[in-house]
């Protein structure tokens, strides 16, 4: 992976008060441009490495660094750190409270200090950026909860972070409310926004992700997301599952219906174009 490092950790190690070490010289990545799926058992540390890539938490010892450069916990620090990365908690109720929908996402652009006029800009694009205009003058305690979601998203949206960071965002939402909020990253994404979402859907990031960190006793494994995926050692030991696309895959390649050198799929839309490539009788020959 050649991409510059926006975001790194090194060395860090945390501990939550009069409780065991959470996380204990840790070295992790957020690199430019890649989709990075964060996956790990409940309990291995995703929602603190969270926090502190995104300055809520403070590393006992380490660092964390923004291109290289180590953040500082001062005001004027962390303002920086926090124009680069934005964190979105699973809960969105969590991280909503002003009145309305558009008074909540202009909270963070207003405590920048910006121009009335920028705010505004800011606070528009990110409503037509999570599909919720419509939804500016709505009071907050009357959104439905995949509507939630995405206010708080666009809070976070409009700050206009280089690196957005999701917990479990696809949490609670049904089919339909995931498959509208996955187009709406994948619109962020091509914007210029490097995205980083932990997630227990094994599929999901299969499906998703450029790359997957895995969060395992040993520490963090970061890799193209195929190659870890399919690494049944990690998977065990971050307590998750193979994905069925793998599965399907080494399936695929077992029977030679797929060059080994060919991506397998990555959704059920991709197996069956597969199955149909395969089953497909060909088109006679004239003559």
């Amino acid at each position: 992976m050649s991409e510059p490092v926006l975001v790194a950790l090194r060395g860090a190690s945390f501990a939550y008060e009069d409780g065991p070490t959470v996380l204990s010289g840790l070295d992790f990545d957020v690199r430019e441009g890649r989709a990075l799926a964060l996956l790990g058992r409940n309990g291995s540390g995703k929602t603190t490495l969270m926090r502190l890539l995104s300055g809520g938490l403070r590393p006992h010892a380490g660092e964390l660094t923004v291109e290289g450069l180590p953040v500082a916990y001062g005001r004027k620090g962390l303002t920086r750190l926090r124009t680069t990365v934005q964190l979105v908690v699973q809960d969105p109720d969590d991280q909503l409270f002003a009145a309305s929908v558009a008074q909540d996402v202009s909270f963070g652009p207003l405590n920048l200090g910006l121009p009335d006029a920028e705010v505004r800009a800011r606070v528009d694009e990110a409503l037509a950026a999570l599909d919720i205009t419509a939804l500016a003058d709505r009071p907050t305690h009357l959104l439905s909860y995949g509507q939630r979601k995405r206010t708080a998203i666009a809070g976070a949206v409009a700050m206009r972070p280089r690196v957005l960071i999701l917990d479990e965002p696809t949490a609670g939402l049904d089919p339909d409310g995931q498959e509208r909020l996955l187009a709406t990253l994948d619109g962020l994404r091509a914007s210029g926004t490097t995205v980083v979402m932990a997630t227990h859907d094994v599929d999901l990031a299969l499906r998703w992700a450029d790359d997957a960190a895995l969060l395992t006793p040993s520490g963090a494994l970061t890799g193209p997301v195929a190659t870890m995926l399919a690494r049944t050692d990690l998977l065990q030991q971050a307590g998750l599952r193979l994905p069925w696309g793998i599965a399907a895959t080494q399936l695929l390649r077992a029977h030679g219906l797929l060059d080994d050198t060919a991506p397998g799929p990555r959704s059920p839309d991709e197996l069956a174009a597969l199955a149909t490539a395969h089953t497909t009788p060909p088109v006679p020959a004239d003559g």
